[in-house]
Parts: C-alpha cells; structure tokens; sequence
C-alpha cells in the first residue's frame, strides 16, 4: 500500500512538472506573440474537462482571431465550471470581436445572475442598452454601478447621457455637472449640458437651477 500511495505521489508531481513546464513555454511564446506557437505548447497536455487549459486556449485563439475556436474553449470551460465569471467575460472577447450582441448580452445576463452587482456586466449590457435607445434598461445597470462608486466616470457619463435621452433633463444636468467634477473640461459632459440648455431654451424658456 505505502509503495503505490508513494507512486500516485510520484506521477502527480510528474504530471504537475509537465502542465508547469507547458503553461512556461506556452507563456513565453504568448510575449513574443507568437500566438500559434504559444497555442501549440498547450496542445499535448490539453485535456477537453480541464478548466484551466480551456481557457488559455480560449484566450490564445482569441488573440490568434480564430474566433470560432477561442469561443469553443470558453464554452467548455462555462460547461465546466457554470458559476466562474471569468470564463464568460473571456467568452465576451470573441463573441464581440465577431459582433453576435445578442450572444454577448446572454452572457452578461447570465453572469448578472450569479453576481448581480458585476460592475463589468451592468456597465457593457447598459452600453448594449443604450445603443437599442433602451434607455430605462440602461438607467437601471447604470444606476448600479454609479451608486457602488460614485467617482466612475464612464459609468456616471453613460448614465448621463441614458436620463437625457429618456427625457429627465433635470437629472442629467446635475451628473453632467457631476462628470465635470470628475474630469474637468469634459468634451461629452459640456456637450450634453448645451443640449440641456438649448432645450430648456425652446421647451420652457427658464433655466433649471
């Protein structure tokens, strides 16, 4: 028993020296980009439920722009392991490298459910939203992000930008404003306050103070 508990110990520590010795190179081709080299060091000690080689060879065929392949891993890898958000956003990668919004959004939504306040889901679906002109979807994620942090300024621009298309004018002057304090001299917060002013002008003639 003493001497096959002390084999499995041996031939673990060989397998660990492998994946070790096959991640190093795979890296050091990575830094040179040599992306197909790099994707070719992973090969022989790729395993299809392995979460970990999943997602170096989802990243590697990301860089790669094989597309098609990279989104495969990730899939193996989420099939793998459902709850990890790092898999899902690397899935993200590919998906909008092709432009399939709709998958991309799937994936937000789907990693909103695990972790509802993921600042990187609710600020690229508020992006998806807000493209749509879906902009009570995109005040509601952007509302998220700027209440955990308050000083995020694409979070508090985009956010800006979401109440003035949905018509709350006196909201979106006050963030606008909020957006200068942040980054003084703000092309796209000064933009939106003139817009905001013009309006006035034509609608109601006083300002809002």
């Amino acid at each position: 028993m003493t001497a096959l508990l002390l084999l499995s110990v041996t031939l673990q520590a060989q397998n660990i020296n492998v994946l070790q010795s096959a991640f190093s190179a795979s890296y050091i081709a990575e830094n040179q980009k040599d992306y197909e080299l790099a994707i070719a060091e992973m090969k022989p000690i790729y395993k299809e439920n392995d979460y970990i080689s999943n997602i170096r060879l989802g990243w590697l065929n990301y860089m790669a722009k094989k597309y098609s392949e990279s989104i495969s891993y990730y899939k193996k890898a989420i099939e793998f392991k459902p709850y990890a958000i790092e898999a899902r956003l690397g899935c993200v990668k590919p998906l909008s490298a092709i432009e399939n919004w709709e998958k991309v959004k799937e994936q937000y939504l789907e990693i909103l459910k695990i972790d509802p306040l993921n600042t990187t889901a609710n600020y690229w679906l508020g992006v998806i939203y807000y493209n749509k002109k879906d902009f009570k979807t995109a005040i509601n994620l952007f509302e998220k992000i700027v209440n955990l942090y308050p000083l995020d300024y694409d979070s508090v621009i985009m956010l800006a930008w979401s109440k003035m298309n949905n018509n709350n004018h006196a909201d979106a002057k006050l963030l606008f404003q909020h957006a200068l304090i942040i980054r003084p001299n703000d092309s796209s917060a000064q933009s939106g306050l003139q817009l905001i002013s013009k309006w006035l002008d034509i609608n109601l003639k006083t300002p809002i103070k």
